[in-house]
């Protein structure tokens, strides 16, 4: 966090203690951690409400519902029961609800995965906004919906949220500080990090993308298998080198998000410090308000990184083409024609309420415990005679 040796302005020089690996790595580990656990369902609902498919003639679907029609108590011939006459949705088996109403009927040969409680309409639901998708996705796949992807977050955020804040550690101390521009060393630093883990951890980020996306169908709900069926004929067609397709439009979105947040990030706690203030209260209110800046400032490219990523795998699920031929200009260009220039800001309110909190978080936890296991605390602010 801070260099072993520094000089002040009279030439006298002071030690710093510097905190051991070990100690920054489990701080990174714990901020990353807590951070999957907390807001995965914000990345979630700003997922859904990304890749919602455009409206023509059939409502898109938001979740997975029984694609039988039938009338109440007849057999529609493709299956030896349905759903009775209610006035609740169609579920997942899976979810509450199911649970918290057992006199329902379950749709033959598919017990385990579907069942219905029905209100006599078969419809498809559209998400609105955040708090509509977040009571739509609670009814139809059960509170525990909402953390969909989490076991993927976790595998991605640990190991490479740790790489990239030792990453930057490194680098913010070991390039060079210019006094004319102070802050191109955090920035170049956050960039370069970021770079670097981003391209390590994109087939990763791909998987969790498509399984946290709107189901192709209603009767499809995307599971870990689907989705990895997906991407090995996805590798199948293209090889290898299609895992990382989805990289241009990440580092689009990551590469200044980066910059922009570390830059923001050292203003912020630099000027704290001069007025006395310290601690991990510095670090967590310097890193959410740099995040929240950062996440307006790149939101068309976080939308443009989720719609190229979801498209991947999901034209290789249906054989289709669609949109995966278009470079980052011609998916710009798409998404302005058909669907106007507000739906690159699709998803803001849950990305921007998942960003700035999961920023203070992860610095404050990075500063926080690998202040507490460090054998000396250092202060900036003591000096050697």
């Amino acid at each position: 966090m801070t260099p072993t040796m520094s000089t002040n302005a009279k030439g006298k020089q002071r030690m710093i203690e510097v905190q051991p690996i070990y100690a920054k790595a489990i701080a990174a580990a714990t901020g990353s951690t807590t951070t999957a656990l907390t807001m995965t369902p914000f990345d979630l609902i700003k997922t859904r409400l990304q890749t919602q498919p455009v409206t023509t003639t059939t409502p898109p679907t938001l979740f997975p519902r029984p694609p039988l029609q039938a009338k109440a108590g007849v057999s529609s011939g493709l299956a030896s029961a349905c759903c009775r006459p209610s006035p609740l949705p169609c579920v997942r088996n899976i979810s509450s609800l199911a649970a918290a109403y057992p006199s329902h009927a379950t749709i033959a040969g598919q017990s385990e995965s579907l069942v219905c409680v029905w209100d006599g309409t078969w419809r498809s639901e559209r998400v609105k906004g955040f708090w509509d998708a977040v009571i739509k996705v609670s009814r139809a796949e059960g509170v525990s919906g909402l953390w969909k992807g989490v076991g993927t977050s976790l595998t991605i955020a640990v190991p490479a949220s740790t790489a990239y804040m030792l990453t930057y550690d490194y680098l913010n101390h070991s390039l060079p500080v210019t006094q004319v521009a102070p802050l191109l060393t955090p920035l170049t630093a956050g960039i370069a990090a970021r770079t670097i883990v981003a391209t390590f951890v994109s087939p990763l980020e791909l998987v969790r993308t498509r399984l946290q996306s709107t189901p192709i169908s209603p009767g499809t709900p995307h599971t870990m298998k689907s989705v990895l069926d997906g991407i090995q004929k996805m590798v199948a067609v293209d090889g290898l080198r299609t895992l990382w397709r989805g990289l241009g439009a990440t580092l689009w979105r990551d590469v200044p998000f980066s910059g922009i947040y570390w830059a923001g990030y050292e203003t912020g706690k630099s000027i704290a410090n001069k007025r006395g203030y310290t601690g991990v209260e510095v670090a967590f209110g310097s890193g959410a308000v740099s995040g929240m800046i950062a996440a307006l400032i790149t939101m068309p490219f976080d939308t443009l990184k989720t719609r190229r990523q979801a498209a991947l795998v999901s034209s290789a699920e249906r054989a289709t083409n669609s949109t995966v031929s278009l470079g980052m200009t011609g998916l710009i260009r798409h998404i302005l024609h058909t669907e106007g220039p507000m739906a690159l800001f699709a998803g803001l309110t849950p990305r921007v309420a998942k960003i700035a909190p999961a920023c203070g978080i992860m610095i404050a936890c990075y500063e926080g415990v690998g202040k507490f296991l460090s054998p000396v605390h250092p202060d900036s602010d003591e000096a050697t005679a």
